[in-house]
């Protein structure tokens, strides 16, 4: 059997397959106002109609790739130098004298060991969307795991795959749950009893299906040399509790500050400086790291921006309002029950052609929340369903950037990938259907 297509060639094929839907979707648009005050854009009741045909060419198909990776350039530089930060890290010791001290500490409580990890990542992905900024935290995960004889899906599950379960369930990601609240008018918090309780139960159905395929693959533990005594150097310990820091700094940046990728970027860069200072590199040997840092990490950072790529051919093309119109128009005949969960399905595909999900709310909020209303179902069951079908997707669909760096740095082909989360991933979609069923019922505002 060929070997499966890499991270590049999938995302250049996606890439041209977004073009040539150009030319076969009809070019149509919505009408949208802007709110001078708010400067809030709201899309007109009833609006949508075809207009004339804008397929992209051959030659504006080639410049939405440089595009696409320009409009990330703050995330791929974020990419690229967390990832140096954590090679300057990795090479002071300091991380693998803490993972080797947590390993020896929990020798047989393996799975605890997971459980607390994959507990740290789905809070990372509650409070920040944590999702990109795990690329380059990946190897480190991997090293981990193979300490405790878990292999690299394992990994990836409990890292990548909690932090989804974590915005995707979350009350308080925002750039999920505030933002398409905030874009339907809903309240700060709305909703929140709720939405934790879920979140709580498809965590645990999450973490019950990766354990228990861990205990089915375990592989052989790694053996590295272990630290002599039962404590971590003095060293190591100052720069552990830097990073412990910085991504308490991190967070509450993002959530009390408005930080955005740049800010977070120039702390975690401050952090590998003074690691490599304080594990005595010095400045030379300090640059010199972060240089091989940033060539391991620099593919995965154009594979992120190059997912941009194919949501700007289809807004150039014209067509981005035609794929919601098709998808979400039918929905107002259908039962609220069936309707609501079908919202969730759309969201999904959807997920398929818009790489970003706060991209997706800002598009369907404006355009579900008249439509919910037509049908009955309130507009935080119509946030629930956006959420819950958009963010979960990520799992699993190769337009997402940032999981198929993961996937090409764990050294896993995007096929076999696809089989594993796809049968987790069914048991996460059915609680979230049934949690869409359970709020129409409770009428939950």
């Amino acid at each position: 059997m060929k070997k499966f297509p890499n991270a590049l060639v999938i995302m250049i094929a996606f890439i041209v397959i977004a073009t040539l839907m150009t030319y076969v979707i009809p070019s149509g648009s919505y009408e949208r106002i802007t709110d001078p005050l708010t400067n809030k854009t709201s899309v007109v009741e009833g609006s949508y109609k075809t207009i004339e045909a804008n397929p992209v060419s051959f030659f504006e198909m080639l410049v939405s790739i440089p595009e696409g990776i320009n409009s990330r350039a703050d995330l791929v530089t974020l990419i690229l130098l967390i990832g140096g930060c954590f090679y300057v890290i990795e090479k002071t010791g300091a991380l693998k004298d803490g993972i080797t001290y947590l390993t020896a500490k929990l020798e047989g409580k393996e799975q605890i060991a997971i459980i607390i990890v994959s507990i740290a990542f789905l809070f990372g992905g509650a409070s920040v969307g944590l999702q990109e900024e795990l690329v380059a935290m990946t190897p480190v995960i991997l090293y981990l795991c193979a300490k405790l004889g878990y292999n690299s899906y394992v990994a990836v599950g409990c890292s990548f795959g909690s932090a989804i379960i974590g915005a995707a369930f979350s009350p308080i990601n925002p750039f999920a749950a505030v933002l398409a609240q905030n874009e339907v008018g809903l309240p700060f918090l709305s909703g929140l009893e709720f939405r934790l309780i879920v979140l709580a139960i498809a965590f645990i159905v999450w973490m019950y299906l990766l354990l228990r395929y861990g205990r089915k693959n375990r592989v052989q533990k790694s053996k590295t040399e272990e630290i002599i005594s039962n404590s971590i150097p003095i060293r190591s310990l100052i720069i552990l509790g830097l990073l412990g820091i910085t991504f308490g700094i991190v967070i509450y940046g993002m959530l009390y500050l408005n930080w955005e990728f740049n800010q977070m970027t120039a702390v975690f860069f401050m952090l590998g400086i003074l690691a490599g200072l304080i594990g005595k590199l010095g400045v030379n040997k300090t640059a010199e790291i972060y240089n091989e840092g940033f060539s391991l990490i620099i593919f995965a950072g154009i594979i992120v921006g190059l997912s941009s790529s194919i949501s700007i051919i289809l807004e150039k093309g014209m067509i981005i309002d035609t794929i919601i119109y098709a998808l979400f128009q039918p929905m107002q005949h259908l039962p609220k029950e069936i309707a609501a969960v079908s919202m969730m399905t759309s969201q999904s595909a959807l997920h398929f052609v818009v790489a970003s999900y706060s991209g997706q709310a800002i598009l369907t909020m404006p355009i579900l929340a008249p439509l919910s209303d037509l049908i009955g179902i309130s507009r935080q069951v119509c946030v629930l369903a956006y959420q819950y079908g958009a963010v979960m997707t990520g799992l699993f669909i190769p337009t997402n950037g940032a999981l198929m760096a993961v996937l090409a740095i764990a050294g896993i082909d995007f096929n076999k990938w696809f089989k594993f989360a796809l049968k987790l991933g069914f048991f996460i979609f059915l609680v979230a259907s049934i949690a869409i069923v359970v709020a129409i019922s409770i009428g939950l505002q």
